[in-house]
């Protein structure tokens, strides 16, 4: 099943603009598919498969001879070394478009990137499927209640027709399987992987909670040190997402550490033992799940749209908190996410509080809920439904927050209602 991918319209303005475009993202999110349907003309060449890799090492001259420009060049990571020698062919001829490469391990890829294509490449950023994605595809919308989409997750081959689909369960065996040998094995070196994966499973644990690197780390039975390297494999490998403190020096010091979040809540929701929609739904940790969700679409939005803007949250030393802080032109829109239909003024005292501090520089307000349409909460609070994000026209964040759209209402199973 083909989804339309909201980054397509930019992916070809880039193809227009720049000799090089490189999308990078975890394995399964779509990468190649999404580069093949935009650009048919051009040839493919996968650099996971075969001698191919190892041509592109050993006789890049050769390699590049062979698959010559318009091309798509797969899992460039696999072959570091030969994007100098694009490089110096790029050099001798500016065209537009020449190659389109995508890669699974971030650091890695982009540490070569930025050493041998600076200036000459345009680098994207593609997760799973947003939540706008998955609503605008009217046979799921028809099938699957949006709560389902935060349990199943945002990978389109989880999503292919019932009588093709494969079970949730097997699949993320098998992607966390191939994913600790491919990446974590590449990135890391780790030699004990059943160590890596529970603290994967630790990770998931913790969804949009302060990362504490010594807690962590002695849950697992590992250092904090190597908590911290093995975080920083997740980040790299484009699994989770860390979302730091806003920090304008006001005397007094904010919480320092950073919020974990999951690139997939599907993913996440696998790790951390729910089997069931249900089960998830009716589980104290929903909340955060909520939260990861609409964090998780903000990054989307801003990767694929608005890359100049800037996500935080905010906590002071009390515990006063809000959940995501979106900065543009030195301007913040808070945003609280709660897994409520009806939320009420308590719900903005974080809000209040930051707008105390901070004056001016805090725009009006947001309440991310379950609501299906939006509300007033409180002066400059407004209560607005959360599942998707549609980009306004007008680019501003304010009016995108404002746009979103109630879900179309679907039938399963699986359904559940947050509390009131």
């Amino acid at each position: 099943m083909w989804f339309p991918r909201a980054l397509e319209p930019e992916l070809r303005r880039l193809a227009d603009s720049f000799p090089i475009v490189v999308l990078t993202g975890p394995r399964q999110v779509g990468k190649t598919s999404l580069l093949e349907r935009s650009f048919p003309a051009h040839r493919f060449v996968a650099l996971d498969a075969g001698q191919n890799a190892e041509t592109a090492e050993t006789r890049p001259e050769e390699f590049l001879d062979t698959h010559r420009p318009p091309v798509i060049l797969d899992e460039i990571q696999y072959a570091p070394g030969l994007l100098r020698h694009i490089k110096a062919r790029v050099d001798r001829r500016r065209k537009p478009g020449q190659y389109l490469l995508t890669g699974s391990q971030t650091f890695p890829l982009m540490q070569s990137v930025s050493e041998s294509l600076a200036g000459r490449a345009a680098v994207v950023p593609l997760l799973g499927l947003s939540a706008d994605e998955w609503l605008s595809a009217p046979e799921l919308a028809a099938a699957h209640a949006p709560t389902e989409f935060l349990w199943r997750g945002s990978y389109p081959g989880l999503w292919a027709p019932d009588n093709a689909a494969p079970t949730r369960d097997r699949w993320y065996q098998g992607y966390v399987a191939t994913y600790l040998e491919r990446d974590v094995r590449n990135l890391l070196n780790v030699s004990r992987l059943r160590d890596f994966e529970r603290f994967l499973r630790a990770s998931a644990a913790r969804t949009g909670q302060l990362l504490n690197m010594s807690e962590l780390g002695r849950d697992v039975g590992v250092s904090a040190t190597t908590a911290r390297e093995w975080i920083s494999v997740l980040v790299t490998s484009g699994q989770i997402a860390l979302l730091e403190p806003y920090h304008r020096s006001l005397g007094k010091r904010l919480v320092k550490s950073p919020k974990l979040y999951f690139a997939d809540t599907g993913l996440a929701a696998y790790l951390a033992g729910f089997q069931s929609a249900g089960a998830l739904l009716n589980s104290p940790a929903i909340g955060a799940f909520w939260e990861n969700h609409v964090v998780g679409q903000w990054i989307r939005y801003r990767d694929w749209h608005a890359p100049p803007l800037q996500l935080w949250f905010w906590q002071d030393r009390t515990g006063r908190e809000v959940d995501l802080l979106l900065e543009n032109d030195q301007r913040l829109v808070p945003v609280e996410c709660k897994w409520k239909e009806r939320p009420d003024a308590g719900d903005a005292a974080g809000i209040r509080r930051l707008r105390a501090l901070y004056g001016s520089a805090v725009t009006a307000g947001f309440i991310a809920c379950t609501t299906a349409s939006a509300f007033q909460v409180a002066p400059e609070v407004t209560a607005v439904p959360g599942w998707r994000l549609r980009p306004a026209p007008s680019g501003r964040v304010a009016e995108t927050m404002s746009a979103a759209a109630e879900p179309r209402a679907g039938r399963s199973r699986a359904a559940g209602r947050s509390p009131a």
